[in-house]
């Protein structure tokens, strides 16, 4: 399966063609350039912060070993789940809930900070959740046709012009790229997650569960994450699109939503080729029937510059 499912990249060759007002393909350098000088500007913020206000919010995880990685018989093998292995993790904290749009909101009007996806002009939205009259770009993306590069379409408006992230103060922000994750981290004192961070403290105290509640999906019938509804990609059994930080029970440490409702990156390359960044935890496109990701072994990657409706980020200390 490709990772375009997860998190699609800008550089699709289809989408090469497209841009609202520049192509992606000669605008991308700009921008990171862009990108560079703003998380400079903000770090300048975050390095003064007192520890009582970078913590508020986050949990500890203690120091020691945990099992990482999964060996699950419906893992996809070019993910790299196993093997199972031992990791040593120091004390550090993390936030308990996904960065919200109310938060990021807060971040940019001190700041200024512009995003990738407002400097390129659009992002990939879910074909579901495209507002009314949005311009949809030509092209698509090759082995996921349910993405719809969307004019206009950012954090502040997640469906497209007409649509308001500020109605959503509560629901994880979205279409952030792996610096502008990185730049709110900076702003606010943090740093993104390592990927050993991430599963550690999604794991909850569990060796090796299959969720983050332990192994079996619904415990008692009920839901405990924000995943797709029904057989993936037809209709929905259920309502589509993220939901506010903390509508489900946390984990063992205090953690809510490490499975499902937005993706997460992390601070890791995925893999030796350093083409993409690690994005763990799944969404709520996820399903067993197609992408059963929201495992908390599971791991996936999309390219630092990939900004879609469905990825975020938390961060540590």
């Amino acid at each position: 399966m490709s990772d375009a499912c997860c998190g699609p990249s800008r550089a699709q060759p289809d989408l090469l063609r497209i841009g609202s007002r520049a192509e992606p393909a000669t605008e991308a350098p700009v921008q990171q350039v862009g990108q560079v000088q703003q998380v400079q500007q903000v770090q300048q913020v975050g390095h003064v912060r007192p520890p009582a206000e970078v913590l508020r919010g986050m949990v500890r995880v203690p120091a020691g070993p945990f099992r990482m990685g999964g060996e699950d018989p419906d893992a996809f093998p070019a993910d790299r789940e196993g093997p199972v292995r031992e990791v040593d993790v120091a004390e550090f904290h993390i936030d308990a809930h996904q960065v919200t749009n109310r938060q990021f909101a807060t971040f940019v009007k001190a700041t200024g900070y512009v995003t990738e996806a407002e400097r390129f002009g659009w992002s990939f939205v879910f074909e579901r959740l495209v507002a009314p009259g949005a311009r949809v770009l030509a092209g698509g993306v090759p082995g996921a046709p349910w993405w719809r590069a969307v004019d206009g379409a950012s954090w502040r408006h997640p469906g497209g012009p007409g649509t308001d992230a500020g109605r959503l103060g509560q629901h994880p922000v979205v279409h952030v790229s792996w610096a502008d994750a990185s730049a709110y981290a900076a702003w606010a004192g943090k740093r993104l997650p390592t990927e050993a961070e991430w599963e550690k403290a999604a794991r909850g105290g569990l060796d090796q569960a299959r969720y983050p509640w332990g192994d079996e999906l619904e415990p008692q019938g009920r839901p405990r994450c924000n995943i797709w509804q029904g057989e993936f990609p037809h209709a929905p059994a259920g309502r589509v699109g993220t939901m506010p930080v903390g509508s489900f029970a946390p984990n063992g440490l205090g953690l809510t939503d490490v499975a499902g409702n937005v993706w997460e990156w992390c601070a890791d390359w995925f893999d030796e080729t350093r083409a993409g960044r690690v994005m763990r935890g799944g969404s709520y496109l996820c399903h067993e029937s197609y992408c059963n990701r929201y495992r908390v072994a599971a791991r996936t990657s999309s390219p630092p510059d990939s900004s879609t409706g469905h990825l975020g980020f938390r961060c540590a200390v």
